[in-house]
């Protein structure tokens, strides 16, 4: 339901009958509610009776509903009771209760008549700001905005950092959509927070103010920034304009009208300054996959069809279409050129034509594919310029980043110049076209492209962005494993006989084997603890490896499995073996049993570890222990005290 502008009761309402005379449309009074909307000002028609009431029973009470708007809407005055409108072809006649209802009404609409000719409905379609604001009218756009933790938290760091511009002053908040800014502001202590918002989102915003208490604070003001008028002059000015590209939407041009509310020149603007960064880059996949879309129109047999007439034409068509993305920083050729706007100097009428001149000096030879763009935005306090970025080096945001393919790429070379420049030309669509037009100085090789920036390629996925291509100098698998083999030397696992016994507690295996049976690994010392060296063992060589409990009848080194099983069976034959041994050997097989059923349920590479086993098997390869734990001959792989070390995960690199 839209903003109530006022509530006339007692009134009649006549139509044009089939023999041209004036009829009682309803045969009983009605109650008139005139609302606000975007395109002008609806009128509600309810039966009369039981007062206001809620939205719901107005809803139920609702006869019809008219949307007036001065482009399409005759009115004439009849008499000082009566008003004659012609509203979609049908004619109505309005009777009011008194002469103050109807010249309210009359005031109401010539209002409506007079945005006809605002500043936004002379450079916007109607068709274009009908989709506009009703898009922007939904919670669900407006939590998506909210939602983006680095738009939000910075506008409320840049908002809290500056309080002294705030406190005690008058602020208007443009296109102030949940109002969130406006509470920001209020919590910096101002005094008065003038909310305009232009869609419907306005009388949610005025809930949430009137629940938030903050009534006597925040003015809610449903209406164009370019057609409402304010009481009083404000000290700061805030909101966030920002599209695609920085300039998409052409809300900035709304933001700087405001500007006529502005105390000059001590008044502040939140944002301050913008910048437009603008680099050559270089992505094959990207332009094979718009080209290779476009190729679907070569096919001569499409269910007996021949298609290839309209190829060119589809090729015009997906790289007109700007790509909307991230990707990784490494594909750009160049340092990027700045484009800044100085919102505090700028007038709207600037962004009406937005000529970039671009002179890049190529870092790396390779194809250029077309140019990226991004923007960060200033907040220029009294005590702290804080920036919001939406760099590819920076967190991503909503407005992500923006690519503009050339439909025919340009082979580059390290040090060459390339240069040429950017035209973004206002539409009516509220949106920009896009020209492009490169040269590579020093040759007759140029390439240009028109794209419309209404209508991009939403291309996000929200998976990781891979490095560009030829980004590794030394080899990704060796540096794997090695991270992997430096994460085994921290968390030394411990294997006896295939069985993980690390992080279970120690095992005690005096009674079971016998130090002859013990072979030094990586150096360490015999059953006489000798130091006779070992040459380091290459993974794989063995099955596993294991540190041992040591005691006076344990020496260092390995068991192998077989003569472990010979050894076990003779022990068993011996008659003369004390009950006590043997219930210890019963003890152990329940222990190793357990432990086995427990590396049977561990989880593959790159999944964690069961609660009862915080071991990195990950770091367990082809069945062998790390190398790592191999490399230093002075360090015996058996002690007298065992640490237990839990594994740590293994963080792979992030990119945005």
């Amino acid at each position: 339901m839209s903003e109530q502008l006022a509530r006339l009761q007692g009134c009649s309402v006549l139509t044009m009958d089939d023999s041209d005379k004036l009829v009682h449309k309803y045969d009983h009074k009605v109650t008139i509610v005139c609302g606000y909307d975007p395109q002008g000002m609806t009128l509600r028609i309810l039966k009369e009776g039981g007062g206001g009431g809620g939205a719901h029973q107005q809803k139920q009470r609702q006869l019809e509903e008219y949307l007036v708007n001065g482009s399409d809407t005759t009115h004439l005055n009849r008499g000082n009771t009566a008003h004659l409108l012609i509203v979609g072809g049908e004619l109505v006649l309005i009777r009011f209760a008194s002469k103050a209802d109807c010249g309210k009404f009359r005031a109401l609409l010539q209002k409506i008549s007079g945005k006809v000719n605002s500043v936004f409905n002379l450079r916007t379609e109607d068709s274009s700001a009908s989709q506009y604001f009703q898009f922007y009218g939904y919670l669900s756009q407006q939590q998506n905005m909210m939602q983006d933790f680095v738009r939000t938290s910075t506008y409320q760091r840049a908002i809290y950092n500056n309080a002294p511009d705030f406190q005690g002053k008058v602020v208007l908040d443009v296109g102030a959509g949940s109002g969130i800014l406006s509470f920001f502001a209020v919590q910096a202590g101002a005094a008065k927070v003038y909310a305009v918002e232009a869609s419907n989102m306005a009388q949610y915003a005025q809930q949430l103010v009137s629940s938030n208490h903050l009534s006597g604070k925040i003015i809610v003001i449903a209406g164009k920034i370019e057609e409402i008028e304010l009481p009083e002059r404000v000290d700061v000015i805030i909101s966030e304009p920002m599209g695609y590209m920085l300039y998409n939407e052409r809300m900035l041009e709304t933001y700087l009208h405001g500007k006529k509310w502005l105390k000059q020149p001590e008044g502040r603007m939140y944002p301050s300054r913008g910048d437009l960064h603008v680099a050559p880059f270089t992505d094959e996949a990207l332009y094979m996959e718009q080209y290779n879309k476009a190729n679907f129109w070569m096919q001569t047999e499409f269910h007996g069809v021949n298609l290839v007439a309209l190829r060119d034409a589809a090729m015009k068509e997906y790289f007109r279409q700007p790509i909307v993305d991230t990707f990784d920083i490494r594909i750009c050729m160049a340092k990027s050129v700045r484009h800044t706007s100085n919102f505090l100097t700028a007038h709207e009428k600037d962004l009406h034509r937005i000529q970039i001149d671009v002179e890049f000096h190529i870092l790396e030879t390779g194809t250029c594919h077309g140019l990226a763009f991004w923007f960060d935005v200033e907040f220029g306090g009294s005590c702290a310029q804080i920036w919001l970025s939406t760099a590819p080096t920076e967190p991503l945001t909503h407005w992500y980043q923006v690519r503009c393919l050339l439909q025919t790429p340009i082979f580059v070379k390290q040090g060459q110049v390339l240069s040429g420049k950017v035209v973004l030309a206002a539409n009516q669509r509220q949106s920009y076209d896009v020209e492009i037009d490169m040269k590579l100085e020093g040759t007759m090789i140029s390439s240009s492209n028109t794209l419309d920036l209404k209508n991009p390629y939403f291309r996000y996925t929200g998976a990781p962005v891979p490095a560009p291509p030829g980004s590794n100098t030394t080899s990704p698998s060796e540096a794997y494993w090695s991270q992997l083999d430096a994460q085994g030397a921290r968390n030394a696992v411990n294997m006896v006989n295939g069985i993980t016994v690390n992080g279970l507690g120690e095992v005690d295996m005096s009674s079971t084997i016998i130090n002859t049976n013990l072979m030094a690994i990586g150096g360490g010392g015999g059953a006489g603890g000798g130091g006779g060296n070992q040459p380091n063992i290459h993974p794989g060589l063995i099955s596993s490896t294991g540190r041992l409990q040591s005691s006076s009848n344990v020496g260092q080194g390995h068991v192998p499995q077989n003569q472990h099983h010979h050894h076990h069976q003779q022990q068993q034959q011996q008659q003369h073996q004390q009950q006590q041994h043997q219930q210890q050997q019963q003890q152990q097989q329940q222990q190793q049993s357990t432990t086995a059923q427990q590396l049977a349920m561990t989880p593959p590479i790159g999944c964690a570890a069961t609660s009862t086993q915080n071991v990195a098997q990950h770091q367990l390869i082809g069945g062998a222990i790390s190398p790592s734990l191999f490399t230093s001959p002075a360090q015996p792989i058996l002690n007298s005290h065992l640490n237990h070390h839990h594994g740590q995960p293994i963080h792979g690199n992030q990119f945005y």
